[in-house]
């Protein structure tokens, strides 16, 4: 196991999701968001704003692990 967690980023917009996965994948923020973005607008729609929203939910913050 590598150690690493997944929590939420350092780089806050909404509320840390995407800039969480960016950091624990080690890629572009960027990259993430407008990946995500593209991806609930094409083919998630409202299914991908609540999986936005649990992950908010879920996912710890930096400091809480």
């Amino acid at each position: 196991m590598n150690g690493k967690k997944l929590t939420k980023g350092h780089d806050k917009m909404i509320a840390a999701v995407c800039s969480g996965i960016a950091e624990y994948f080690d890629i572009d923020v960027t990259l993430v968001r407008v990946g995500y973005a593209l991806l609930t607008a094409f083919f998630a729609g409202i299914p991908g704003i609540i999986a936005y929203i649990i992950l908010a939910a879920v996912m710890p913050d930096p400091l809480d692990y």
